[in-house]
C-alpha cells in the first residue's frame, strides 16, 4: 500500500508514468477505473479547488466520495483526530483525503489506516498534488524540456506549502527555484537562491510562480495595508513586457495583488489551465493508488 504524503512519495520514473495517464485524462471524461470504490475527504482548513479537484477526479473515475463535515464531526466533542481517523478506516474506506493546519499530521495518521493517504495540503508544510500539477503544467508547456528552466516563485514563501513542495519537486526534473519575497516573508532555508524583488531576475527566469499572500499564517502585521506588498509584488504587463514567461498561480488569487487583472487574462497566464490539470493529475493520482 502506496500514501501520497509529500512529492518524495514517489520516484521520477513514477511520476513520469503518472503523466502519461495525466494526458489521457486531461479531457475530463468520464469512466470507471475505480467504480466501486469509496472514498472519504476530511478537510479541517477552507478549500475550495482542491476538494472539489479531488472529489470531480473520484467521481470522474466512477468512485463514491462520502465529505465528512468536521465541524460537525465527533471532534467537536473531543474526539482526537487519530481516534477519528481510526473509526473512519473501520468502515472499509478505499482512500482518506485529508488537509490539516497541523504540519506532518497527515503522515503521522498512517499507521492508524488500512488504506492510502493523500495529502491535500497540511499547515505549512506540503502540498503535494498542487506541486505534481504544477510540474504537470510546466512540462506540457515546455513539451518535456524542463532541464536548466528557472522558476522564479514570487511572494509568501516562508509560509506557502506550495513553495515548500515546489522547491524540492521541480529541482528533481533539472530546474532552479528562485525565491522572490520581502525579508520578512523569505524562506528560513538557504538551500535556494533568494531575491528581494522580481526586477532582479526577470530577464533570467522561464516560469514565474506568484503565490497568495498568506496574512491568516502570521502573527505580526508587515505592511500597512495588502497594496502596500501590492506595489512591489503584484505580477503586471510591465512585470513581464514582451518576454516569453509562464506565468503560474495556485489559487485562489488575490486579484491585483498576486496578479494583475490584465496579466490573469493574458494568454501567458496558465492559471485555468492548472485547475483543469489538477483534475487530471489527481485523476492519475487515484488511479495508481487505488487501482
Amino acid at each position: 500500500m502506496q500514501h501520497l504524503i509529500t512529492t518524495s512519495d514517489f520516484s521520477k520514473e513514477e511520476i513520469l508514468e503518472l503523466f502519461e495517464d495525466a494526458k489521457i485524462f486531461k479531457d475530463l471524461q468520464s469512466n470507471l477505473f475505480l467504480k466501486g470504490k469509496l472514498i472519504v475527504t476530511l478537510f479541517f482548513e477552507n478549500s475550495t479547488r482542491t476538494r472539489s479537484a479531488f472529489e470531480i477526479a473520484a467521481k470522474r473515475l466512477g468512485a463514491e466520495v462520502v465529505s465528512l463535515d468536521v465541524g460537525t464531526s465527533s471532534r467537536s466533542k473531543g474526539e482526537t483526530i487519530f481516534d477519528t481517523v481510526a473509526n473512519i478506516n473501520a468502515m472499509k474506506p478505499d482512500a482518506i483525503i485529508i488537509r490539516h493546519s497541523e504540519c506532518g499530521l497527515p503522515g503521522s495518521l498512517t499507521e492508524f489506516v488500512d488504506c492510502p493517504i493523500i495529502n491535500a495540503g497540511d499547515g505549512k508544510h506540503a502540498h503535494p498534488t498542487q506541486a505534481l500539477l504544477d510540474l504537470f503544467t510546466i512540462i506540457e508547456h515546455f513539451d518535456g524540456e524542463t532541464e536548466g528552466k528557472k522558476v522564479a516563485i514570487v511572494g509568501d514563501v516562508r509560509t506557502s506549502r506550495v513553495a515548500g513542495s515546489n522547491r524540492k519537486l521541480l529541482p528533481r526534473f533539472g530546474m532552479e527555484v528562485i525565491f522572490v519575497a520581502p525579508d520578512c516573508f523569505k524562506h528560513e532555508s538557504n538551500d535556494h537562491r533568494q531575491v528581494d524583488f522580481i526586477d532582479e531576475i526577470i530577464d533570467e527566469v522561464d516560469v514565474v510562480m506568484s503565490l497568495r499572500t498568506q496574512l491568516e499564517r502570521h502573527n505580526e502585521i508587515y505592511f500597512e495595508s495588502i497594496n502596500e506588498y501590492a506595489k512591489d509584488y503584484c505580477i503586471t504587463n510591465e512585470t513581464f513586457g514582451e518576454r516569453d514567461i509562464l506565468l503560474l498561480h495556485p489559487g485562489p488569487v488575490n486579484r491585483n495583488v498576486d496578479i494583475s487583472d490584465e496579466m490573469l487574462k493574458d494568454p501567458r497566464s496558465k492559471v485555468l489551465q492548472q485547475v483543469s490539470n489538477g483534475v487530471a493529475v489527481r485523476m492519475a493520482i487515484l488511479k495508481k493508488l487505488l487501482g
